[in-house]
């Protein structure tokens, strides 16, 4: 059978869409076509899995007319994720493999030359869309197996190559494959990170009776709230203790706030889901991008997002620059915030506690 289809996920924000990998290999002028609104990021991948595919011991159909098709074609799709699936559908359409084994199936990985896989980002907002459009069972990149295990209903599988992939697919033994090298956005220096903030407690602070007081009142009706007064204080003391007595987040909140973090890839798989109010606090040099989401390429999550129903602390306020201020003002009030651009419209969650903390003057 010339032809086959695997299933991948496209994100729109954090919104995932199925996506069929429609692979042709028939004769013709030996070529490689790819259609289907592919950025050039997702055409190179071709080069990818040409690669793997031969050095994974698999034929490669170098005298046929191959054609990739990404449906829906009307759908804008980027990233390397798609490697996987493209090299499955291929090796089905060439008779390789099985297309039946393929069914309701998803595939999601980057491909090395050398046939191993790569992490990718969103892995737990494509299994939730994966799993929402049918699909019963996804191959994923080993160290990101646990990831997608959070999603209920879902056969995950972990690999660390295409070639133990394909033997999965067949019922072989799988073949000895190097581990899956690790991402490169993982935390190197962590001396300051969550660890430091799951130590603290509101109860730690002592006196400062009206100033807890306010902030219980925040913390119980999600009200914003403003603390001023001169350096050493503890307005900061008293923002980073505020996730301390909200409640833990409901499973619903918790799923959608992990996806979130797995979105601007900073999910920390070991550690399981995100079940605390997650908390920020970025520089007063932050970008509006930083906080409010974007960026080029695929739009990332800002900070008002990553801490979608958690704090997010705004320290020396005054000193914000005014394009982040301003951009502030419709995801405070709506609880979600909207990026538009030229040929797309992403909508991300934003329902967080916004806590400003500055000075009385310029000088302290």
């Amino acid at each position: 059978m010339p032809f086959a289809t695997a299933c991948c996920v496209a994100l729109d924000g954090a919104v995932g869409h199925l996506i069929d990998v429609q692979t042709d290999v028939s004769a013709g002028q030996p070529t490689t076509v790819v259609v289907g609104r592919a950025d050039a990021l997702l055409r190179e991948g071709v080069d990818r899995v040409r690669m793997a595919i031969s050095n994974t011991d698999l034929r490669w159909p170098a005298t046929k007319r191959c054609t990739f098709l990404f449906s829906p074609a009307d759908l804008r799709k980027s990233g390397t994720h798609f490697d996987l699936a493209m090299a499955v559908s291929l090796l089905a359409a060439d008779g390789q493999l099985e297309p039946p084994w393929l069914d309701r199936t998803a595939f999601i990985g980057e491909l090395t030359l050398a046939g191993g896989l790569r992490p990718a980002l969103g892995v737990l907002p494509m299994a939730l869309a994966a799993a929402a459009g049918g699909v019963r069972r996804i191959y994923v990149p080993e160290p990101q197996a646990a990831e997608a295990t959070m999603v209920p209903g879902l056969e995950v599988i972990g690999v660390r190559s295409l070639g133990q992939a394909v033997a999965s697919l067949s019922g072989d033994e799988p073949p000895d494959a190097p581990p899956v090298a690790a991402a490169t956005g993982l935390r190197l220096i962590t001396w300051r990170g969550d660890e430091r903030l799951d130590e603290l407690d509101l109860a730690d602070l002592r006196g400062m009776a009206e100033e807890k007081y306010a902030v219980e009142i925040s913390a119980a009706g999600g009200h914003p709230v403003q603390l001023s007064g001169p350096k050493g204080c503890g307005k900061t003391s008293l923002a980073e203790r505020m996730p301390t007595i909200l409640p833990d987040l409901t499973p619903e909140e918790s799923l959608e706030s992990t996806a979130l973090h797995s979105l601007a890839g900073v999910l920390d798989a070991g550690r399981g889901m995100v079940v605390r109010p997650p908390f920020a606090a970025p520089h007063h040099g932050a970008s509006k991008v930083s906080v409010v989401g974007g960026g080029s390429g695929r739009v990332q999550p800002g900070e008002i997002s990553r801490t979608h129903c958690g704090v997010l602390l705004l320290d020396e306020f005054p000193l914000f620059r005014t394009d982040v201020i301003e951009a502030l003002r419709q995801p405070l009030e709506n609880g979600d915030i909207t990026i538009a651009r030229r040929d797309e419209s992403v909508t991300l969650p934003a329902g967080c506690i916004l806590v400003l903390a500055s000075n009385p003057c310029p000088c302290a």
